[in-house]
């Protein structure tokens, strides 16, 4: 059964946020969707400065079954890639919610988080 973290929110495009501030938010994909994927080979990812929207695709991650949208969980500006993970995009399988962690935003409206999902909604959510 995949790992739900109780400290993040997450989106139903299983992108999870976890607020570093009061404005920074560190988006990820779920232990679900790492796992629904398989084997990650690729992530292409916003570059720092790029406004990302909530619900909308912000980038692609690629693996051996499909390529799916990175689906952003909140609106702001990218601050920050974690470039490890385009180096190396079994991070995204081997540790989805610390080192493979995808980019940080400064949220345009901080309380868009409150609308998404618990660990114990999404967790309903994936397990049907």
């Amino acid at each position: 059964m995949a790992d739900v973290r109780d400290d993040r929110k997450y989106h139903e495009g299983h992108g999870w946020i976890v607020m570093e501030d009061e404005s920074i938010g560190r988006f990820g994909i779920s232990d679900f969707a790492q796992e629904e994927l398989e084997e990650v080979l690729m992530v292409v990812l916003p570059k720092v400065g790029a406004t990302v929207t909530q619900g909308v695709p912000m980038g692609e991650i690629e693996s051996l079954k499909v390529i799916s949208d990175l689906v952003a969980p909140a609106t702001g500006e990218v601050v920050e890639v974690n470039e490890a993970v385009k180096k190396d995009p079994a991070l995204v399988n081997n540790t989805p919610y610390e080192a493979g962690w995808l980019v940080k935003v400064k949220l345009a409206d901080p309380s868009q988080v409150d609308g998404l999902l618990d660990a114990a909604a999404y967790s309903t959510q994936t397990n049907g």
